[in-house]
């Protein structure tokens, strides 16, 4: 099950779609769902989830939590939606496309894909790229 939790005005008007593209990517990647939820916030509450769990005192889009096991993906995915309206702004592209790819990110995390190397950047990145390109909303 994929679930959308909002704590803060934001919430997606096309859940189903996200939804259903999002399980799509598991699928593609060999991976079963199976409880992920994305709890989308603003940038105070991520930041102090950043510094009590992670020791880290800066903002962030994303913090994902990986309760995933063997080949079934699970975990809890936090979005700052304040993070990815600026990051889209900075970035000149729309805030869904810039929404979409983060929420993608998190998820690839869970399957095995990492960030910490330019080399895995670039992975990350084409990964995102192209499940970004199979989106039919």
């Amino acid at each position: 099950m994929i679930d959308f939790n909002y704590l803060d005005k934001f919430q997606l008007s096309n859940e189903q779609e996200v939804r259903g593209w999002l399980a799509f990517v598991l699928d593609e990647e060999d991976r079963e769902l199976g409880e992920v939820s994305y709890i989308f916030c603003d940038d105070d509450y991520l930041y102090d989830i950043n510094v009590k769990y992670l020791k880290h005192n800066t903002l962030t889009d994303i913090i994902s939590f990986d309760y995933s096991l063997g080949k079934v993906v699970s975990g809890d995915i936090y979005i700052s939606v304040e993070r990815v309206e600026e990051n889209a702004r900075d970035r000149e592209i729309e805030f869904a496309d810039e929404l979409h790819r983060i929420m993608v990110h998190g998820l690839l995390h869970y399957i095995g894909y990492k960030d910490k190397t330019e080399a895995q950047r670039k992975t990350m990145r084409k990964k995102e790229d192209y499940y970004l390109s199979l989106r039919t909303f």
